[in-house]
């Protein structure tokens, strides 16, 4: 039978008829979906006038006086490059792993595209792979997926392939490799290949090495999956076979690939999550400026900037080295200090044996609020709340999964002491260290800018400015013996320690500050009088209202420490109190200016270069000789350094204040609930409890050359007449005839006016 015969004969069978029918059916839904998609059946698709202005929403970045990159502020983690950023082996691994053929399609690769089709959508064999090009891919990322019924594969398949061909019709190959490495996601929910650098090596991508571009090219395949934080093991293995593909495709020689292949992963990783992280509450304090900045500032076009979106460049004061150091310092001694806290205690702990205690912390939880609010009887909320439950708990040792219940977890965090630790320039305020807390991630309170704590003995220099500015003489010298203050309910202010004190003796200023000495600085305060110490005080900045009575004079007042610091670099600025700033300049993502930010000194001097000498000469005894003089005999610092100690009563709060001719530095430590002191002074007095975190800090500093400007700083030689004014004998004891006839306890009225 002739082969024509046979063929029409073959065509004429009805199963063969039907298979043809059915292939010009589906090869027609085809046609016709795409021409559905294409006009827009399934969405709107972007023109090329859409895609020639595309618009990605970027991170704020967060830079450091240095410029090195401290945090971002973002809904997507992104941060966009250059072409030229990208080193070559970067490209090289991302097309031999992704899209061999990049530089010879149009954007879709027809070949891997049909062996999709057949094998994914027909055969339903979920290995056939995507059939992707790096332009279908950036068509995804920029443009997402939506879920359509029955055929939602294909309908994306075919958006994407229009939109990659639109794109390639735009833009060069470079420019597309640019997009594509400023979109894609990389794992923990990282955008971009310039933030995935600097979150898992801590560099830029400009210095990633042949094998951490290989590493993150591999993540591509599956973020989570080959995530290098979780899975170091699988995503090697991953990297290895990135490195092969460049291997096969000549994009690196054999030898190479043999040497690279069995190094370690090496991650620097740097999470700029907003509760981790280097500095976070200072991240916290500049993002709330920043907020009402932007609020006051319109773009060109008159809309408003987003904080999250339009990729600004915010640069600050921080010193991110520095920062690392205080935040070493303070942890360390932190840790110490909260072991010896709860081993005072014992078994009689507060937080424990004090029921009213725990209740009122209990009756201000929000769980508890939200439960009273749905009409539940106090016992029946107690009952919820001692439920057990596995609760990530925090701990100096190492944060834990404990089972416990919330009323287990409120009784954890009684316990906790907290602190507050600021650092800044003292001739403009710029801020150089932040810590607002311990850990933000479970203690979102800021001790630096929110707080306000009795400042105890951080305040009696302020009596003595007072005193020197309005003719006192630093050897004027009073006696340690107490006074009782009938007009203020016999109030007799005494010292601290427990051993008595000979009431004949007599201190100069000098003296009785360094020693911190309670009875006579009220002695000083009553003879200054109260209006002339407050009105002193508002020169130095502190613009909390003060109360008006004799305890004032030993710190009595609740006072923020970020003024209090400002306060203090008066005396290392010719009597000029700052403001203390965080944020230099804003700058848009193309560097143009948005913002910029100059020092807030106050221009009235606060008192004369004479008093500052007579002070700074008295705050350095108090570290040479005084109260903080374990700066030289504990941690052996041999710095220029003037400084006072602070402890409040029943020792609940512990401050230090480190004055440096460079840098201002102050410290507090307590228990963020009132309730709870130190057990002792011993413990609790701000020598113990918050000097050590300025000790230690520079014992960091003095073992860096960088911070030679810091360490190495002298304060100048007073003038002579201070040094005159200051030879005289620290201490005097009365005569005979005093000690006979004069009483050890006076009563008296202090003075009002």
């Amino acid at each position: 039978m002739p082969f024509k015969t046979k063929l029409t004969t073959f065509l004429k069978k009805k199963w063969v008829k039907f298979s043809f029918i059915g292939i010009g059916v589906i090869i027609l839904f085809f046609i016709g979906l795409y021409f559905s998609i294409y006009l827009g059946a399934f969405g709107k698709l972007p023109t090329k006038e859409d895609l020639s202005s595309i618009k990605q929403e970027e991170a704020t970045q967060v830079l450091d006086s240095n410029k090195k990159l401290i945090g971002k502020y973002y809904i997507y983690d992104r941060q966009p490059l250059e072409f030229e950023d990208f080193p070559e082996h970067l490209i090289q691994a991302l097309v031999a792993t992704e899209d061999a053929r990049f530089y010879e399609h149009d954007g879709v690769d027809n070949v891997s595209l049909g062996r999709v089709f057949i094998k994914s959508i027909l055969l339903r064999d979920k290995s056939a792979g995507g059939g992707s090009t790096i332009t279908l891919q950036l068509a995804k990322n920029l443009f997402g997926r939506k879920h359509y019924p029955i055929v939602g594969i294909i309908v994306n398949k075919f958006k994407e392939a229009i939109i990659a061909k639109r794109i390639e019709d735009i833009y060069s190959k470079n420019d597309i490799l640019t997009l594509y490495f400023n979109t894609v996601p990389f794992p923990d929910n990282t955008y971009g290949i310039e933030s995935a650098a600097q979150k898992f090596f801590n560099k830029s991508a400009k210095k990633l090495t042949k094998n951490e571009a290989a590493l993150l090219v591999g993540t591509l395949k599956a973020n989570n999956y080959y995530n290098p934080r979780l899975h170091e093991e699988r995503c090697k293995e991953r990297r290895n076979v990135v490195l092969n593909q460049m291997v096969k495709y000549n994009y690196l020689p054999q030898d190479s690939l043999n040497v690279l292949s069995k190094h370690d992963v090496n991650l620097s990783y740097h999470s700029f999550n907003h509760d981790v992280g280097i500095a976070p509450y200072f991240r916290e304090q500049v993002k709330q400026e920043l907020t009402q900045i932007l609020d006051s500032i319109n773009k060109a076009d008159d809309t408003e900037y987003n904080l999250y979106k339009d990729g600004l460049k915010v640069y600050t004061t921080l010193n991110s080295d520095m920062q690392r150091l205080a935040e070493e310092a303070m942890a360390s001694h932190l840790t110490k200090l909260q072991t010896a806290f709860e081993a005072s205690y014992g078994k009689n702990s507060p937080w424990k044996k004090n029921s009213a205690l725990l209740e009122a912390t209990i009756k201000k939880h929000k769980t508890y609020k939200i439960l009273k609010e749905k009409g539940l009887s106090h016992q029946q909320i107690i009952d919820s709340l001692s439920v057990k439950r596995d609760i990530e708990v925090f701990n100096w040792e190492g944060d834990t999964i404990q089972n416990i219940s919330t009323i287990d977890s409120l009784q954890h965090y009684l316990k906790l002491l907290n602190t507050g630790m600021l650092a800044i320039e003292p001739k403009t305020g710029a801020i150089k260290t932040y810590i607002g807390g311990i850990d933000y991630r479970y203690f979102k309170y800021d001790h630096v800018s929110q707080s306000e704590r009795q400042v105890g003995s951080t305040f009696k220099p302020f009596v003595y400015t007072a005193a020197i500015e309005n003719g006192m003489k630093p050897c004027t010298y009073f006696s340690l013996s107490e006074v009782t203050y009938k007009n203020y309910d016999n109030w007799t202010p005494s010292n601290s320690g427990s051993k008595e004190e000979d009431p004949y003796i007599n201190y100069t200023l000098e003296k009785a500050l360094s020693n911190s000495i309670n009875t006579i600085a009220v002695k000083v305060f009553n003879e200054v009088g109260i209006p002339k110490v407050i009105n002193q005080v508002k020169k130095l900045g502190i613009t909390k209202t003060l109360p008006e009575e004799p305890s004032l004079a030993l710190g009595v007042a609740e006072i923020n420490l970020k003024e209090l610091t400002g306060a203090y670099a008066s005396y290392l600025n010719n009597g000029h109190s700052v403001k203390p700033y965080a944020i230099t300049r804003i700058e848009d993502k193309h560097g143009n200016l948005i913002a910029e930010f100059k020092p807030e000194i106050n221009k009235s001097e606060a008192f004369s270069d004479y008093t500052k000498e007579v002070m700074l000469e008295i705050m350095k005894a108090t570290v040479n000789s005084g109260t903080a003089s374990r700066l030289r005999n504990t941690y052996g610092l041999t710095n220029d350094i003037a400084g006072k100690t602070g402890t409040t009563q029943n020792n609940k709060d512990g401050w230090f204040v480190g004055l440096t001719p460079n840098l201002v530095t102050v410290t507090w430590v307590g228990n963020d609930n009132h309730s709870i002191g130190f057990k002792s002074t011993g413990l609790g007095q701000g020598a113990n409890s918050a000097l050590p975190i300025f000790a230690k800090f520079y014992q960091k500093l003095n073992a860096n050359t960088e911070f030679n400007s810091i360490t190495k700083s002298r304060f100048n030689k007073p003038d002579s007449k201070v040094i005159e004014d200051l030879n005289c004998e620290p201490e005097k004891r009365d005569g005979f005839l005093k000690r006979l006839f004069g009483k050890k306890n006076k009563i008296k009225n202090f003075k009002v006016e």
